[in-house]
C-alpha cells in the first residue's frame, strides 16, 4: 500500500466525532503533517463544501484527494474516508436487528442517545457562533426551526425561500452601499466602485478554456449515469413502487436538497422516514444516530442504517439479511455518489465560486437556516430520548443526559470519554431504575 493510501485509510479510521472532529483530523494530516495544501486553500475548500448539499466532511475529503492526485485521487480519498465507517455501520445494524429487544441493548442504546444529545447541542452552539452574527441570520434561523418543528413548509420550499431571502438581502445591501458611495464621493468614483464590484460578481461568468468545459461536461454525464443507473435498474426490474426504487429516489432527493451539512441531512431524512414513509420508528431513528456516533467516517452513515432496517422489515421474498444488505448498499450509493459529483464538478471553479458575492449571501442565509434545522433535530431527539411513549419523563435518561452535558460543556472532554461515560451510566441507571 502506498503512503498516500495509508494516509487516507488512517483518516478514515480516525474520523470519529461528527463533522467538526473529522475536519480537524483532515486539517492536521493534510495541512500540518503532509502539507498537501496551504491553510488558505483548506479554508477556501471548506467554505466551498459548505455551499454544497450533503455531508461537508466527506466532500472536503474528495476535494483534498482531487487537489493532490486529480480525479482518481478524489475518488480514492472519498471512498477510503467512508469505507471503514460503512463496514462498521453494516455490522452494527445487523447486531441491532438481532439484539435490540434484549434489556442490555436498551441500556446501551439509552447511553448512546443521551450522549448524542450533548454532541448535537455542542454542534448547534458552535454553528450558531459562526453563522448567527446578525439579526437577519437569527430571524432566518428561528423561522427555519419553527417551520421544521411544526411542519409549516415542505423542506424544498423552505430552502428555496431561504435562498431568496439571502438574495434579497444582498440586493438591499448593494443598493445601500451604492447610496453611501454617492453621498461620500463624486458620481464617477462611485460608478467606478460599483463597476469594480460588478466585475467581482461576474467573475464566475468569465469564459474558461474550452477543455475545462469539456471535462466538466464529461464529469457531469459520468456522475449522473453512475448515480442513477442502480435506481433505474431497481425501478425497471422490481417496479417503481418497490422499496428499492423508493429508497433510491428519496435519498437521491436528499442528496440534492440538503444544503447545510450532515445535521441538516439528518433533520430532513429523520422526519421523512419516520412520519412520511414509516420505515423506522422515532426510537429506531434515534438509536441509529447513536450507533453512527460510535463509528468512524461521516455521521451521515446513519442513512445506511435507515436503509438496512427498511430492507430488513420490507424485503419481500428475499431473506431479511440479503434485503437489508441490498437496501443499505443502495442507500449509501445514492447518498455518497452525488457528493463525489458535486465536488469533482465544482472543484476546478473553486476560486470563481468563492468570489461571487451574491452566492455567498445566499449560502450564508442557508447556513443560518441550517442552524435552526439542527435545533429542531435536537428537540425531536430530546423528546424521543427523555420522554417515554406514554408521555412521562424517563428519570434514567435525564440522569445520563446530565452526565453527558457535564462532560461536554463543564469538563470539555472528548467524544470517546463522553460515549464511554454515558454507556456506563446507561447500564447502571438501567439496573437502578
Amino acid at each position: 500500500m502506498t503512503p498516500y493510501l495509508r494516509d487516507w485509510l488512517r483518516i478514515g479510521l480516525l474520523s470519529f466525532g461528527g463533522p467538526a472532529a473529522q475536519i480537524s483530523v483532515m486539517h492536521r494530516i493534510a495541512v500540518e503533517e503532509r502539507r498537501w495544501v496551504s491553510e488558505d486553500e483548506f479554508l477556501q475548500a471548506l467554505n466551498f463544501c459548505t455551499l454544497l448539499p450533503g455531508p461537508e466532511a466527506h466532500q472536503l475529503s474528495v476535494w483534498l484527494g482531487w487537489k493532490t492526485q486529480g480525479l482518481a485521487g478524489g475518488v480514492v480519498a472519498g471512498t477510503l474516508f467512508v469505507l471503514p465507517g460503512s463496514c462498521c455501520m453494516l455490522l452494527l445494524s445487523w447486531i441491532y436487528t438481532q439484539s435490540h429487544s434484549l434489556p442490555v441493548s436498551h441500556t446501551v442504546l439509552l447511553g448512546l442517545k443521551c450522549a448524542v444529545l450533548s454532541i448535537v447541542l455542542q454542534a448547534v452552539i458552535r454553528l450558531s457562533a459562526r453563522c448567527l452574527k446578525t439579526a437577519f441570520a437569527w430571524c432566518i434561523s428561528v423561522t427555519a426551526c419553527l417551520c421544521s418543528l411544526f411542519d409549516l413548509l415542505p423542506f424544498p420550499l423552505l430552502i428555496g425561500l431561504t435562498v431568496l431571502a439571502g438574495l434579497l438581502q444582498h440586493l438591499h445591501r448593494t443598493r445601500t452601499l451604492r447610496s453611501v458611495d454617492k453621498a461620500l464621493s463624486n458620481e464617477p468614483a462611485a460608478a467606478s466602485g460599483a463597476a469594480g464590484r460588478a466585475d467581482a460578481d461576474s467573475s464566475l461568468h468569465r469564459q474558461p478554456q474550452t477543455s475545462q468545459w469539456l471535462r466538466s461536461c464529461m464529469t457531469l454525464l459520468t456522475g449522473l449515469l453512475l448515480w442513477w443507473l442502480p435506481v433505474i435498474a431497481c425501478g425497471l426490474f422490481a417496479g417503481w413502487e418497490s422499496l428499492w426504487a423508493r429508497l433510491g429516489i428519496f435519498f437521491s432527493k436528499a442528496a440534492v436538497l440538503t444544503f447545510g451539512g450532515a445535521y441538516v441531512v439528518l433533520s430532513f431524512v429523520s422526519r421523512a422516514v419516520v412520519h412520511e414513509f414509516h420505515w423506522l420508528s422515532p426510537s429506531e431513528m434515534a438509536d441509529g444516530l447513536g450507533l453512527a456516533e460510535t463509528t468512524p467516517g461521516p455521521l451521515i452513515l446513519v442513512l445506511q442504517h435507515v436503509g438496512f432496517l427498511a430492507g430488513w422489515k420490507s424485503g419481500g421474498s428475499l431473506s431479511p439479511v440479503v434485503a437489508a444488505a441490498m437496501a443499505a448498499a443502495l442507500t449509501s450509493w445514492v447518498t455518497f455518489v452525488p457528493s463525489f459529483l458535486w465536488v469533482l464538478l465544482g472543484a476546478p471553479w473553486l476560486k470563481r465560486i468563492n468570489d461571487v458575492s451574491w452566492m455567498r449571501c445566499a449560502m450564508q442565509a442557508v447556513s443560518a437556516a441550517a442552524t435552526g434545522l439542527i435545533v429542531a433535530l435536537w428537540a425531536e431527539l430530546a423528546g424521543n430520548t427523555l420522554i417515554a411513549p406514554g408521555g412521562n419523563l424517563q428519570p434514567e435518561a435525564v440522569v445520563v443526559t446530565l452526565i453527558g452535558a457535564l462532560l461536554t460543556f463543564a469538563f470539555r472532554r472528548g467524544l470517546a470519554i463522553i460515549l464511554l461515560a454515558c454507556l456506563t451510566a446507561g447500564c447502571l441507571t438501567g439496573w437502578i431504575f
